[in-house]
């Protein structure tokens, strides 16, 4: 493992005590406020050497000398090391030269989230952690709960009532004790009262304004870069593209990068991009400081695990730092990009984890991504986490009689098939 020294501000670089797990920086609070994030004594990815990587288990583990724990204290369930799929059809139908879908629903939950939870409920339960709490819309909670359960921790997840079924019903599953408030913004109350006054650990944001997740948990997107550059033959992509809230996985995305350059493992790093639903990040780039706007809820969206309306300074700070950029898209774009993915590759996922793919679209309309870059897609959690957007799409099954001419007549009405 990289040995951990400090937890220090993405903003101004003020260091604090590991234990600060559940606290923002002190310094940045009211100006812009700041994450905190590991910082490690020694070389930027823990001393790990690339030649060792050869023969080692395809999990996010085998970067464990760049992780904050041990590989013999993990609590895995084989997480990480997901395919890296080509999307030559989708690739044409944007313009641009290549298309990589990093798959992250072939984690154990089905969602990124498994990154953040492994490496979150491993260090938790080496810092001695009682409880593991969440504050989740959905697929962070589902994967805490799993990981919790791993490590026989219990459980504590504090929803809101518009969250998809599918997800609370996976959550509960894995034995967490969930419940669900009426405001949404009520949830952080609890989970607050949670961590100050019963000492529980908290894997998620839970004070505002958000500064983004558990900086432990952070670590655990760094495998991203690394899986993303390893996968390449360690020549990075132009472009990596993620469905953005706070940020925690671009940052985390974006720090593995930084490692690896840092080592000399890749010549250069990619452009980071954003593809958000309201434009927090897209106000606050146009602007000239660091700070990130609260903007209008226009409308309720089907990603709801995007649908922030503010989004945090660890994001903003990547997307500057890698001359990036931030789109916002709408439902009918996810609708349709969800269906098309589906259809062209054979990727179902779920409406948030396409909006790479509408972001995409606009940044080569834009000309900000150019015909031949070389653009991978983080697609971040599975259809079948919320399949109502896509069922309300399809409608009904067509029912037909036990005749094939019947079924040849509606095949061809119905879908366009000529047999």
């Amino acid at each position: 493992m990289a040995r951990p020294v400090a937890l220090e501000c993405i903003r101004c670089g003020a260091a604090y005590a590991l234990t600060a797990w559940a606290e923002d920086c002190a310094r940045c609070r009211g100006a812009a406020a700041s994450n905190l994030t590991v910082r490690y004594e020694g070389p930027a990815l823990g001393g790990l050497r690339r030649e060792a990587l050869a023969g080692r288990a395809p999990t996010l583990w085998r970067y464990a000398e760049a992780l904050p724990v041990e590989a013999a204290d993990a609590v895995t369930l084989g997480e990480g090391w997901t395919p890296l799929v080509p999307a030559p059809r989708l690739a044409a139908a944007l313009g641009i030269r290549e298309l990589w879908i990093k798959d992250e629903s072939r984690n154990p939950t089905w969602s990124f989230k498994d990154r953040l939870a492994s490496v979150v409920v491993s260090s938790a339960r080496r810092l001695g952690a009682r409880v593991i709490a969440s504050s989740s819309s959905g697929n962070a909670g589902a994967a805490v709960a799993a990981y919790a359960a791993r490590a026989g921790l219990p459980c504590v997840v504090f929803t809101f009532q518009a969250t998809a079924g599918p997800m609370v019903t996976q959550m509960r599953a894995y034995g967490a004790m969930v419940l669900a408030v009426r405001d949404k913004a009520d949830r952080w109350k609890l989970l607050e009262a949670g961590v100050r006054e019963h000492g529980w650990f908290p894997t998620s944001p839970f004070f505002g304004p958000v500064v983004g997740s558990n900086p432990f948990g952070l670590e655990g997107y760094t495998t991203l870069a690394y899986e993303v550059a390893e996968q390449l033959a360690w020549e990075p992509p132009d472009w990596c593209v993620l469905p953005v809230c706070y940020g925690d996985a671009l940052y985390g995305m974006w720090k593995g990068f930084e490692a690896l350059a840092a080592e000399g493992w890749i010549a250069r790093r990619p452009r980071m991009a954003a593809a958000e639903i309201f434009g927090s990040l897209g106000k606050a780039l146009a602007g000239r400081d660091d700070t990130v706007p609260e903007v209008e809820r226009t409308h309720d969206t089907i990603a709801v695990s995007i649908g922030a309306t503010r989004s945090t300074y660890q994001a903003l700070a990547t997307l500057r730092a890698s001359g990036g950029a931030a789109r916002s898209v709408g439902d009918d774009e996810l609708v349709e990009w969800q269906a098309r993915m589906a259809a062209a590759e054979g990727l179902w996922a779920e409406p948030s984890s396409v909006a790479p793919l509408a972001a995409i679209q606009k940044l080569r309309a834009e000309g900000v991504i150019g015909a031949d870059a070389r653009v991978v897609a983080v697609a971040t959690a599975a259809g079948l986490k919320d399949p109502g957007p896509a069922a309300r799409r399809q409608g009904e099954v067509p029912l037909v009689p036990p005749s094939i001419e019947a079924a040849l007549c509606t095949l061809r009405n119905v879908y366009g098939f000529q047999a």
